[in-house]
């Protein structure tokens, strides 16, 4: 994934719990990928998180 001062890839808690997620949308080149037990529905994105953003953000991730 390359960033740029326009590309700020990020995760943050909404205010009903849910977490969004900024990241690269790899759907179409993904898609045909996915393991057997995976699935994305017509309204859901694949999104790569570069391991960083991820690893940064683990600290804000609650463990419950």
């Amino acid at each position: 994934m390359t960033t740029s001062k326009d590309s700020c890839p990020d995760i943050w808690e909404l205010d009903d719990g849910s977490f969004a997620v900024i990241g690269t949308d790899v759907t179409e080149q993904l898609a045909g990928r996915l393991p057997p037990d995976v699935h994305c529905a017509d309204y859901e994105k694949i999104v790569v998180v570069a391991r960083p953003t991820l690893v940064a953000a683990k600290n804000d991730i609650p463990e419950s």
